[in-house]
C-alpha cells in the first residue's frame, strides 16, 4: 500500500508516465489510484479552469458578506455603549479611514495582481510580491487566521440557528423571566460544563453544529461562483430584509408603561449621546481600531483571496469601497439602531449596561427578554436570530475559501480533496471549543490569539509589504486598471505611512496591556491558564503545519517555473 502511494503521489507531482505505469502493476492500483485521482489533480496547472466570478455585484456581495457579521450586530452595539456611546465614533471613523479603507484598497490591489500572476492563496500571492524565500511563509498567516477563527465561529453561528428554530417553535418564550435565559444559554452551549454538548449525540447545539458545518461545507464545494456567490446573492438581501423589519419594529415600539422614560429616543440617545471624555483612554482607541478590523475582514487573509479571482481590467476600487459601505450599513444604521434602543426599552440604561461588556451576553441573554416583553415577539425573535445565522454563514463562508484555494493550488488537491481535508482540519479545531466549553474558555482561547493579535500581526505585514516592497506607485496603477472611481494619491501615503504607525501603536498595547486586577501583562496571564495555553500551543500547531505545507508548495511552484 505504501509503495502504491509513493508511486501516485510521484505521479501527481510530477506528471511522469513511468510512475503511472508502475502504479498499473500493483495489485491495489485500481483503488488507490481513484482515491488518489479524487483527491489531487493530475497534469500542469496550465491545463486547470481558473476559477473566476460571475459578475461584479457577485464579488461585492461576496466581499460585503465575509464582512457583516455577528460582530455587526452583537459586538459593535456594546463597544459602542461601553465607551461612550456617539463619542466613540470619532476614534471609530478615524480608524476606518486610517486603516480599515486604506488596507482594504490594499488586499484589492495585491490580491487581483497575484490573481493576475496565476495564484489565488496568499502564499503564491505574496511570493510574487515580494521575491523572498521567506515571503510565502508570512502569507501563511493569511490561511492561519481565516482557518481558526472558523473553528469557534461555525459554533457561535450554530447558537442562531439553534435560537432561531426555538423562536420558530416558541420554545424560547419564557415570559418574564431573565434567569430562565440565561438557564437556557448555559444549557444549549454547554458553559456551565466541560463536556457537557458530547454527552449525547442528540445534544440541540451539537445538531445545530453538524448542519451549520453540512451547510457550509456544501456551498463551498459548489465552488466559488456557483457557491459562495449565489449564496451570497441570495443572503444579503434576505439579511436586509431580516433586519429591516426588525428595525421597525424597534422603531414603532411605544414606551414602557412601568417606566414612561424608557423610550425608543431615549434608547437611541444612550447609543448615540457622546461622552467625549473617553477619548483620552486608549482603550477606547484600541477598541474602534479592533472593532474596524473585525467589521471590515481587514488582516483576515479572504479580501486578498476573493480578489485574485477579479478580472484583470475589472474594476476592484468602486467595488471595494462599496463592499465597505454595505457593512458599515449593517454595522452603523442597522445594527446600531437595532440592539440597544430596544434593549434600553424593556430594561433599561442599568440592567442593559451589565451586558454590554459580553457580546454574547447581549444578544443570546439580553434580547430574549426583549422579545419576551415585545408585541410579536416569537416573529421577530426568529426574524433576528435567523438573520444572525445569515450573516454568521456569508462570514464562515469566506473563512473556508482561502485555505481550500491553497490546498488546491499549492499541493494540487480537487476540490473534492480540499473540501475532504478542510472538513478534518475543522472539526478537529471546532472540537476543542465544543468540549471545553465552561465559561466558554476554548472559543475565548482561540479568538484571542488568533481572532485579536495575529489578525493586527498580518495587517502590519500586508501594510509593509504594499508600501514598501510592492509599492505604492505600481499599488496605484492596479487600483486604477479598470477603475470608476479615482482612489486618491494621499491612499497611498497614508497605507505607506500612517497605517504601519497605526497598527504598531496597536499591537505594542495589546503586548504591553495588563490585567487591571493583578497587574500581570495580559499575555503571561493568558499563557498561565491551561485552556488559554491549550488554544495558543493550537494556533502555533497550525501555523507549523501551514508551513509545512507552504514548503511542499513552494517546491511544486519552483518545479512549474511559477517562483
Amino acid at each position: 500500500m505504501v509503495a502504491t502511494v509513493a508511486r501516485l503521489w510521484e505521479a501527481r507531482q510530477f506528471g511522469l508516465t513511468h510512475a503511472l505505469a508502475s502504479v498499473a502493476t500493483t495489485p491495489s492500483a485500481n483503488v488507490y489510484g481513484r482515491l488518489i485521482a479524487t483527491l489531487f489533480e493530475t497534469g500542469s496547472y496550465m491545463s486547470e479552469v481558473k476559477e473566476q466570478w460571475g459578475s461584479r455585484i457577485g464579488v461585492i456581495m461576496a466581499v460585503a458578506g465575509s464582512a457583516v457579521g455577528l460582530g455587526n450586530f452583537l459586538r459593535f452595539p456594546g463597544k459602542a455603549a461601553e465607551n461612550g456611546g456617539g463619542a466613540f465614533m470619532i476614534p471609530y471613523f478615524i480608524a476606518l479611514l486610517l486603516v480599515g479603507i486604506p488596507l482594504c484598497w490594499a488586499e484589492w490591489a495585491m490580491g487581483r495582481y497575484g490573481g493576475r500572476k496565476g495564484f489565488n492563496s496568499a502564499p503564491g500571492i505574496f511570493s510574487v510580491l515580494w521575491r523572498h524565500p521567506l515571503s510565502k511563509y508570512l502569507g501563511a498567516l493569511a490561511l492561519l487566521i481565516p482557518m481558526t477563527v472558523y473553528f469557534y465561529y461555525i459554533v457561535v453561528e450554530a447558537w442562531c440557528l439553534g435560537y432561531a428554530w426555538n423562536y420558530l417553535t416558541g420554545s424560547l418564550m419564557m415570559g418574564k423571566n431573565p434567569e430562565a435565559y440565561s438557564a437556557f444559554f448555559s444549557s444549549f452551549t454547554g458553559s456551565d460544563q466541560d463536556g457537557t454538548l458530547f454527552s449525547s449525540l442528540f445534544q440541540p447545539a451539537l445538531i445545530c453544529i453538524a448542519i451549520t458545518f453540512v451547510v457550509n461545507f456544501l456551498v463551498v464545494y459548489r465552488g466559488l461562483s456557483g457557491g459562495i456567490e449565489t449564496f451570497c446573492n441570495i443572503a444579503i438581501p434576505l439579511m436586509a430584509v431580516c433586519a429591516i423589519c426588525v428595525l421597525i419594529r424597534v422603531l414603532t415600539l411605544p414606551a414602557n408603561p412601568q417606566n414612561p422614560e424608557q423610550t425608543v429616543v431615549n434608547g437611541l440617545g444612550f447609543m448615540w449621546n457622546p461622552d467625549l471624555s473617553v477619548l483620552s483612554k486608549p482603550e477606547t482607541w484600541l477598541a474602534a481600531a479592533g472593532q474596524i478590523f473585525f467589521t471590515l475582514s481587514v488582516g483576515f487573509g479572504v479580501i486578498i483571496n476573493y480578489a485574485s479571482y477579479v478580472k484583470p481590467k475589472k474594476d476592484i476600487a468602486l467595488s471595494g469601497l462599496t463592499a465597505s459601505s454595505v457593512n458599515e450599513f449593517f454595522e452603523v444604521c442597522l445594527g446600531g439602531t437595532i440592539t440597544i434602543p430596544a434593549a434600553f426599552i424593556f430594561l433599561g440604561s442599568t440592567t442593559l449596561l451589565s451586558f454590554t461588556s459580553s457580546s454574547f451576553s447581549l444578544g443570546f441573554k439580553a434580547l430574549p427578554n426583549v422579545f419576551a416583553e415585545m408585541p410579536g415577539g416569537q416573529v421577530f425573535g426568529f426574524l433576528w436570530f435567523f438573520m444572525l445565522f445569515l450573516a454568521a454563514i456569508t462570514s464562515s463562508l469566506s473563512m473556508l475559501q482561502p485555505v481550500m484555494a491553497f490546498f488546491k493550488e499549492g499541493l494540487g488537491m480537487t476540490r473534492k480533496g480540499s473540501t475532504l481535508l478542510m472538513f478534518v482540519i475543522t472539526c478537529l479545531g471546532t472540537g476543542f471549543v465544543m468540549y471545553f466549553s465552561k465559561n466558554l474558555a476554548g472559543l475565548d482561547s482561540i479568538d484571542f490569539w488568533s481572532g485579536e493579535l495575529f489578525i493586527v500581526v498580518l495587517a502590519l505585514v500586508q501594510a509593509i509589504i504594499y508600501g514598501w516592497v510592492f509599492g505604492t506607485k505600481l499599488g496605484q496603477e492596479e487600483l486604477d486598471a479598470g477603475a470608476e472611481l479615482r482612489v486618491p494619491r494621499f491612499v497611498q501615503f497614508v497605507i505607506k505611512y500612517i497605517s504601519p504607525a497605526f497598527l504598531i501603536w496597536i499591537l505594542f498595547s495589546m503586548l504591553t496591556s495588563r490585567d487591571k486586577v493583578s497587574g500581570t501583562l495580559t499575555m503571561v496571564k493568558k499563557l498561565q491558564d491551561p485552556i488559554q495555553l491549550a488554544g495558543f500551543l493550537i494556533v502555533v500547531g497550525s501555523m507549523v503545519f501551514l508551513w509545512v505545507m507552504v514548503f511542499f508548495a513552494g517546491q511544486r511552484w519552483k518545479r512549474e517555473g511559477r517562483a
